[in-house]
């Protein structure tokens, strides 16, 4: 395993999420050939990738990445267990999949990675959130733990995590960008029902968001800093602050909105397991 790695990755199921990882690695300059995707429901793929109906005879990868629906977990593993080597590492963005479950239908493989990302992996913008062991439920190793972070970084900024935390990450990193959006969606309707065109309210406020957080992101500051840098005493946006500031009240709806994320994503879990 070295820069060059994986000289062969599977992605079993490419939609949405499989998809924009998958533009984020070609927009970094993987080579499409090196990349084989299995997905009948694919009508096209990107130039250069192969593209496959059905998992294919009798074939060996480097990386093999699992994005198809967690129920189908078992089925699909009967065709990928064949193909995995003792080199070869088994990711799996299946929401709710721990690394026990994927051991156990991939014995051989030389590690399993559970990896929690978000749409912005397609712009190199996403957190990526990793967890991974190695074969016989070892640590991965640190070679080749930095052999996957060397292959997340062009998707945004990798971050290796326990695994008793997937669950709350899952909610901030997986379900965040709904919630973000949301508040952007929020801020236009306000803005609209006190009178503006909702349309331009709605560029406005994604405009502000993007710059807020492209600044945030550049700071030496911590977001909660920079809201009161913005807030002179006694201005407008002290004004506003005041109103979601009050009882805490937004603080205590996110809590709610990731705690019900986090906890769905336990239950999943269960049900993966039973």
């Amino acid at each position: 395993m070295g820069s060059g790695w994986p000289q062969s990755m599977l992605l079993v199921g490419c939609g949405n999420m499989g998809g924009a990882m998958l533009a984020g690695w070609l927009a970094a300059g993987m080579d499409p050939a090196r990349i084989t995707i299995v997905d009948p429901m694919l009508k096209t793929a990107p130039s250069g990738v192969n593209l496959a109906g059905e998992i294919p005879d009798a074939a060996a990868f480097d990386a093999i990445l699992l994005g198809v629906k967690p129920q189908m977990l078992d089925d699909i593993a009967q065709g990928v267990a064949p193909l995995v080597r003792p080199d070869t590492i088994v990711f799996s963005i299946l929401a709710g999949v721990d690394l026990e479950s994927l051991a156990s239908r991939f014995p051989d493989a030389g590690g399993v990675v559970r990896i929690m990302p978000n749409l912005s992996a397609a712009i190199g913008k996403s957190p990526v959130a990793l967890a991974g062991r190695g074969a016989g439920g070892g640590m991965l190793g640190d070679a080749r733990q930095e052999t996957v972070t060397a292959l997340m970084r062009p998707l945004g900024t990798p971050e290796w995590i326990d695994e008793t935390q997937f669950d709350i990450v899952t909610a901030l990193v997986g379900s965040g960008p709904a919630f973000v959006y949301r508040f952007i969606d929020a801020l236009a309707s306000g803005a609209a029902e006190l009178g503006l065109d909702r349309a331009q309210a709605n560029r406005l406020a994604l405009a502000t968001a993007e710059g807020a957080s492209l600044l945030a992101s550049a700071s030496e500051h911590v977001p909660a800093e920079l809201a009161d840098r913005v807030a002179s005493p006694g201005g407008t946006t002290r004004a506003g602050l005041d109103v979601l500031d009050a009882d805490a009240a937004m603080v205590q709806l996110v809590e709610a909105t990731l705690r019900a994320a986090r906890d769905r994503g336990a239950e999943m879990a269960r049900e993966a397991r039973n």
